[in-house]
């Protein structure tokens, strides 16, 4: 038999495996029927308009060989500079084109911050695949619900809760390159009206060396390792049928050691701490709920370097929100947020608070049409006052697609080291403010087996804060992004595949050229991906995820010039094997399988191929 009937028919017998198994495919909840919790809205996905897209728990099951980092930037129209890097130097969010800190990153509906940083940004480092449920996305312009830095998006990261009765014991253990080794174990459970969920990940590696040896050094960088503890615990407590609190404990530890910058080699370390403690309380009745979200959020940053530094942040947030459902198709929303940042470093304690009242109202099936409208008046004990607004219509022309659109305002409250710090500071500074636009369709066809989402966006950004040297930080004039993002997807039975493009320009300030310019540092106008998987057999689980990263720019601080880096391509796969009626199960994930070589930033290193394998266990 010659290769093209081999060919042939190999794929005769691939396209009669796939329809077998979409034909005997038992029915399951269909994505545009799962609830949304991060629009505060409770909504399905096929009533808001809004880009959303859904980690569910499922891909975070058979996603134990990768960080946080390393799966949100899996994601279409986000780039994780730094997830590919050594594993402890620290990552940035780029969310379609904005620039890192222009994401909001939520753990259970409530927002995170770190006040001792520059930017204000959670750390992605803080959390565990292991602890996390699933992960909802919601891209664009979000300040009208969640205020300051909702400016591209916002990642509402779930964690794992109690079951409803009886104890489960689960965990995580695993080795790979680098000297890696994480565990995690967990315990959960509940009785009637109480539930629980406790587990702790102990997380370390020798590494790569963070900084790049420079062309024609013949000495060896040292490794940069880190040594990661991380406990987290919810409860749950149901007072009455209306009544429900839920409290929550975080604590992390990382003991990071880093470089002293590009192509600079170094022993430094830092030590960080982050501990955030809080409660979710909601009182439900036939036709709304009241929530109260409240929590206290602490972080900390000793660096031991030639330059040792000590900056701590707190935070505490009070978010109380009332939902009403006025008609069967119209939902109001409406809440006040109140925010308390304090830093302290380098001998200052300063501090700032920002009140803010919001609402929106939900219409939704009715006929054809959904229409979300919402505002939101901010108070800044600094700047003063601020407003922001959204207005999300969507169409279902028929039943397989979908019309959507959003037009909405967004804005950043410049940090605490911008308005008080050492070097720079500035109290005259406004927020900056962004104008967003956003349009698509979404094609879903055979009860969602088949879909395709085309979105595209534009983004204008006025009052930009920057570091101009010597006059320190100031308001810009101003910043522009554009670009869209395909996303098609087929699941047929066992098999399952995802893809995305997305295309992104604009134009941003550098402190190279100390000039606005046309392009953004490390972030390729291009990028595309492909996730494959496919539950072989009943036990044996497979995927492969391919990536591709075109051209980008980035500052060289050696040469201080704009240097353009090659694009690069990546390829990783995942392998699961159940046991023991599904209770365990063995995985391995290899990662860089072409073992590429490239840079994500100029002067630091990049892993090649390297692996993690490891065990996973629920007992009950």
């Amino acid at each position: 038999m010659n290769k093209k009937r081999i060919l042939i028919a190999a794929g005769l017998g691939f396209v009669q495996l796939t329809i077998s198994q979409w034909a005997n495919a038992q029915d399951s909840l269909q994505l545009k029927d799962v609830v949304i919790t991060a629009t505060k809205n409770d909504q399905k996905q096929s009533q808001t308009g809004k880009v959303v897209t859904i980690i569910s728990s499922e891909v975070l099951e058979k996603s134990h060989g990768k960080s946080l980092p390393d799966l949100i930037s899996e994601q279409a129209g986000i780039i994780v500079a730094g997830s590919s890097s050594n594993p402890g130097l620290n990552k940035s969010v780029f969310f379609r084109g904005a620039g890192s800190a222009y994401a909001v990153v939520l753990i259970d509906g409530i927002v995170q911050n770190d006040p001792s940083g520059n930017g204000g940004a959670f750390d992605l480092r803080l959390l565990s695949i292991d602890q996390i449920d699933r992960i909802e996305i919601l891209r664009g312009g979000q300040s009208t619900i969640y205020g300051s830095d909702a400016v591209a998006g916002v990642i509402n990261i779930i964690t794992k809760k109690g079951g409803p009765k009886g104890n489960t014991i689960y965990g995580v253990a695993s080795a790979g390159s680098y000297e890696s080794y994480k565990g995690t174990i967990g315990l959960n459970g509940g009785i009637k009206g109480f539930n629980y969920n406790i587990n702790y990940t102990q997380n370390k590696t020798d590494g790569i060396s963070e900084a790049a040896n420079p062309v024609g050094n013949n000495a060896e960088f040292d490794k940069d390792g880190f040594r990661t503890g991380a406990l987290n615990a919810n409860f749950g407590v149901k007072l009455d049928d209306h009544l429900s609190i839920n409290p929550f404990v975080r604590y992390y530890y990382g003991n990071y050691s880093f470089d002293g910058g590009a192509f600079t080699d170094a022993g430094n370390y830092s030590i960080l701490k982050n501990v955030a403690a809080g409660t979710n309380a909601k009182y439900e009745f036939e036709t709304g709920k009241i929530t109260l979200n409240y929590s206290y959020e602490s972080t900390s940053n000793d660096a031991h370097s030639s330059f040792p530094s000590f900056s701590q942040g707190k935070v505490n947030i009070i978010d109380l929100f009332y939902n009403q459902k006025l008609t069967d198709k119209l939902d109001l929303l409406v809440g006040v947020d109140n925010r308390v940042m304090k830093l302290t470093a380098s001998g200052l304690s300063p501090k700032a608070n920002i009140f803010a009242a919001y609402g929106s109202l939900f219409l939704h099936d009715l006929s054809v049409f959904n229409l979300e409208v919402g505002g939101r008046y901010n108070k800044h004990e600094q700047y003063g006052e601020n407003y922001t607004y959204s207005i999300t219509p969507s169409i279902n022309i028929i039943k397989e697609v979908k019309l959507f659109g959003t037009v909405s305002t967004a804005f950043k409250i410049p940090t605490l080291n911008m308005l008080f710090g050492q070097f720079g500071a500035n109290l005259a500074l406004k927020p900056e403010k962004s104008q967003n636009y956003e349009a698509g369709v979404n094609f879903s066809f055979a009860d969602d087996k088949f879909s395709l989402r085309v979105a595209g966006f534009k983004r204008d950004l006025k009052d930009a804060i920057i570091y101009a040297f010597p006059a320190g930080y100031v308001n810009q004039v101003s910043q522009k992004t554009k670009g869209f993002e395909v996303e098609p997807s087929v699941k047929l039975g066992k098999f399952n595949f995802n893809g995305y493009y997305a295309y992104v320009e604009g134009n941003e300030f550098n402190f190279v050229d100390n000039a606005i310019a046309d392009y953004l540092f490390r972030r390729p106008k291009h990028t595309f991906g492909v996730n494959a998987g496919l539950q072989a057999t009943d036990n044996l689980f497979v995927s492969a995820n391919y990536r591709y990263f075109g051209n980008r720019t980035d500052g060289n601080f050696i040469t201080y010039t704009v240097d353009t880096l090659p694009a690069y391509k990546l390829l990783s796969a995942y392998a699961e094997y159940a046991l023991a009626k599904k209770r365990v199960k063995i995985f391995f994930d290899a990662k860089n399988i072409l073992n590429e070589k490239y840079n994500e930033i100029i002067g630091y290193n990049s892993l090649g191929f390297n692996f993690n394998t490891g065990v996973t266990f629920n007992i009950r």
